[in-house]
């Protein structure tokens, strides 16, 4: 019974129920964003580029993960420009339709999280990894160094898709030689004491451990900006 919830509140909550807006503070105590450092400052401008797990759906948005990361760099001294691009129900077609809206400001580092959305809603694997292609092959262009977070699907949605649409992001990471999380909700998704009630997004605590895991794949890419800078990371390997 509890496989055939799954999918059904996956499409409920990351498709038609996105734009619902959280109602008040979800909790206290955690890291805020300190204000936004000056243009002279600035040590770089990370992006995160995902949908409603990065937007944060159900939180304030100073819980979503990329607030909680921005909070971590400034309680480092570390004046990083942080931006979540993250909009619920996006697809990876929706992100890479976002691409000039998020080049006009110089992005340093994109975190890209897309594809959750695509998986529900049966897209075709190769249209998924066409349009991630094609947000990666920008950032190369622009020089932008990029940190790629995976998806994994309920098994409801059958073995064959779901193998084939997990292994798109390692075959990335490899061909654009990029650092990845594999599983942007590992060890959160499914436990109750770590979603909101709709089963399917992180609450504080389980936003709080995403936060943890990508810290740990995104800081070795900050920690060595801008020395390893440049379009060569991203370029796929022959």
């Amino acid at each position: 019974m509890r496989k055939l919830w799954f999918p059904v509140l996956l499409l409920i909550s990351l498709i038609v129920g996105c734009d619902r807006q959280p109602k008040g503070p979800v909790s206290a105590g955690l890291p805020v964003a300190a204000t936004e450092p000056s243009p002279q400052a600035v040590q770089g401008t990370l992006v995160f580029l995902g949908d409603s797990l990065t937007a944060g759906l159900g939180l304030t948005k100073e819980l979503a993960f990329p607030a909680l990361i921005e909070a971590r760099l400034r309680a480092e001294g570390r004046p990083w420009k942080v931006v979540n691009a993250g909009i619920s129900g996006d697809t990876t077609a929706g992100g890479a339709a976002r691409l000039d809206w998020i080049y006009k400001q110089r992005v340093d580092v994109l975190f890209l999280c897309l594809g959750a959305n695509d998986g529900l809603r049966g897209i075709p694997v190769a249209e998924t990894e066409k349009n991630l292609r094609t947000i990666l092959d920008r950032a190369r262009r622009e020089g932008s160094r990029v940190v790629l977070a995976g998806i994994q699907l309920p098994e409801n949605y059958g073995a064959e898709y779901r193998t084939s649409f997990a292994r798109i992001f390692p075959r990335l990471a490899k061909d654009y030689r990029l650092p990845l999380l594999p599983f942007l909700l590992e060890g959160v998704a499914m436990n109750p004491r770590l979603n909101q009630p709709d089963g399917i997004h992180p609450n504080v605590e389980g936003t709080r451990l995403v936060s943890e895991q990508v810290w740990r794949v995104l800081e070795p890419v900050l920690r060595d900006f801008p020395r390893a800078k440049g379009p060569g990371q991203t370029q796929p390997q022959p």
